[in-house]
C-alpha cells in the first residue's frame, strides 16, 4: 500500500515537472522569436517566471494588509451605541413579541442600573476647558535681535575668546581683533579706524572685567560710524512721493518693494505699484501679489515693454489717484553694464519730468550676504542715479554684519532699511543705536 502511495507521488511529481518543462520551453521558444539569443533563452524563461511570481507574491501582500487595514478601521468605528439594536433584534428573531420587548425597554429605562447612572452622571459633568496659552508678541528690538545672531556669534563670540585666550590686551591682540573685524566684513577703511580708536582707549579696560568693557567701548566706537539720518520718508507738500528702486540681480528688490507697501498701506497711505521690470520673467506678476496683500494697484506693460513707458504710466496713475506713494521697480542689471545703467538714468528722467523734484528717494538694495561688493555696486549705482539711500536685505543670513558699518563709514549714503527676517515686519527702519544695541545683546 505504501509503495503504490509513493509511486503514485512520484507520478505526480513526474507530471508536474514535465509541464513546468513544457511551459519554459514556450516561454522560451517565445523570448527567442523575440529577439532574445538562444543559448540565453532557457535563462530568460527562468527569469521572466521569477520576476512573475515575485509580482504575485508582492500583490498578495498587498492586497491582505489592504484587507487587515480595513477590518481594522472597521472595528474601530462601530458605534457602542448600535449593541441594543443587535440585542433587540435577536430577541425578536427568538419569538419574543414587539409589545413585549417595548415594555420591557421602558421599564428598563424606568429604572436604570448603578452603571448607567454612573455613566450618565459622567456625561452630565462639563468637561474642563483649557485656554490655549497667548504667545507674546515679539517685540522689534527681539526681531532686530534674533536677526543679528549669525554676526553677533561670528563678532562678539570671538572678540570675547580673543579676551580670554590674552593676558594682556595689548598690540598682539589688536592685531588679532584687527582680523576678526575684517572678517565680519567692516571693510578695510573701518576697520583701521576702529583698531586705531581701540588702541587709544585700551586702558580704560580693566582686564577683569575686559568682555563688557571691551563690548561698551567698541559699541561706542562702531556708533559714531554709522550715518544717522534718514530714516522717516519726507512726504512732498503735493503730489505723491515717488520713490524709485534699483539694484542688480537677486538682491530682493521686488519683495522689499512689496514689503514697503504693505507697511504704507498699514499706515493709511493708499500706493500705487509701478512694474518696471519688463525683462525678468513673472516679475510683473510677483509684484501684483504683493499689490493684493497690500491693497496697492499695480502698473504694468506687458514683458519686454520700455521700462521709461511703464514709469510714465505709473506716475500719470499715481497723480490721478491722487496716492500717497509711488514705488517703481526696476529691472535688476549689473552695475558694470553702460548701457543698463543709462537706461535707469532715461527712467528718472522721465519721473522728474512729470513730477518736479521726483524721484524723492532712489532707493539702492543691496543684499548683506554679498559682503564687499556691495559697496562697488553702491559706488557705480550713485554715480547713475544719485542713490539716497540704502536697504540691506538678508541681513540675517550671514555672519558678516559689519558690511553696514562699511557701508556708513565709506559711503555718505544713509541705510534707511535693514532686512533681518521673512515677515513684513522684519524689513525695519534702520537704527544706529538699536542695531548696536542688538548687536553687543546678551544671549
Amino acid at each position: 500500500m505504501q509503495s503504490d502511495e509513493y509511486s503514485q507521488a512520484v507520478f505526480c511529481l513526474d507530471g508536474c515537472v514535465m509541464d513546468i518543462q513544457y511551459w519554459l520551453k514556450n516561454i522560451s521558444d517565445f523570448l527567442v522569436s523575440a529577439g532574445v539569443p538562444a543559448e540565453h533563452g532557457s535563462m530568460a524563461a527562468l527569469a521572466l517566471v521569477y520576476l512573475a511570481l515575485t509580482f504575485l507574491s508582492l500583490l498578495v501582500v498587498v492586497l491582505l494588509l489592504r484587507r487587515n487595514l480595513r477590518s481594522r478601521g472597521a472595528d474601530a468605528g462601530v458605534p457602542v451605541a448600535q449593541e441594543p439594536a443587535v440585542e433587540e433584534s435577536a430577541e425578536t428573531e427568538a419569538g419574543a413579541e414587539p409589545e413585549e420587548a417595548t415594555v420591557e425597554s421602558a421599564s428598563e429605562e424606568e429604572v436604570p442600573s448603578t452603571e448607567e447612572a454612573e455613566s450618565a452622571a459622567a456625561e452630565a459633568v462639563e468637561p474642563v476647558r483649557v485656554e490655549p496659552e497667548v504667545e507674546e508678541p515679539v517685540s522689534l528690538f527681539q526681531r532686530m535681535k534674533h536677526g543679528l545672531a549669525k554676526t553677533r556669534s561670528s563678532l562678539v563670540g570671538r572678540m570675547d575668546a580673543l579676551v580670554g585666550s590674552h593676558a594682556r590686551l595689548d598690540e598682539a591682540f589688536l592685531e588679532e581683533m584687527e582680523e576678526v573685524l575684517i572678517t565680519a566684513d567692516f571693510g578695510m577703511k573701518a576697520t583701521q579706524d576702529l583698531v586705531q580708536a581701540l588702541t587709544g582707549r585700551l586702558k580704560e579696560i580693566d582686564q577683569q572685567d575686559g568682555q563688557g568693557q571691551l563690548h561698551k567701548i567698541l559699541g561706542e566706537e562702531i556708533r559714531a560710524r554709522l550715518k544717522t539720518g534718514g530714516q522717516e520718508w519726507i512726504f512732498p507738500q503735493s503730489g505723491p512721493l515717488v520713490i524709485m528702486v534699483v539694484g542688480v540681480n537677486g538682491v530682493g528688490k521686488t519683495t522689499t518693494i512689496g514689503k514697503m507697501a504693505k507697511q504704507f498701506a498699514d499706515q493709511g497711505k493708499k500706493v500705487v505699484l509701478g512694474a518696471g521690470d519688463t525683462f525678468r520673467a513673472a516679475a510683473a506678476e510677483q509684484l501684483e501679489v504683493w499689490g493684493k496683500r497690500a491693497g496697492a494697484e499695480v502698473i504694468r506693460h506687458t514683458e519686454g515693454s520700455d521700462p521709461g513707458a511703464v514709469a510714465f504710466d505709473a506716475v500719470k496713475a499715481a497723480v490721478a489717484r491722487k496716492a500717497d506713494v509711488l514705488i517703481l521697480d526696476t529691472a535688476g542689471r549689473l552695475h558694470t553694464k553702460i548701457n543698463l545703467m543709462e537706461e535707469l538714468k532715461k527712467v528718472r528722467r522721465v519721473v522728474e519730468r512729470e513730477v518736479p523734484g521726483a524721484p524723492h528717494e532712489t532707493l539702492l538694495v543691496l543684499d548683506a550676504t554679498t559682503g564687499q561688493n556691495a559697496l562697488i555696486q553702491a559706488k557705480m549705482f550713485q554715480d547713475a542715479v544719485e542713490v539716497s539711500g540704502i536697504a540691506l536685505t538678508k541681513l540675517d543670513g550671514t555672519a558678516k554684519g559689519g558690511i553696514v558699518v562699511a557701508i556708513s563709514s565709506q559711503l555718505d549714503l544713509p541705510v534707511k532699511l535693514i532686512g533681518v527676517g521673512e515677515g513684513v515686519a522684519d524689513l525695519r527702519p534702520f537704527d544706529a543705536d538699536e542695531f548696536v544695541a542688538a548687536l553687543f545683546a546678551n544671549n
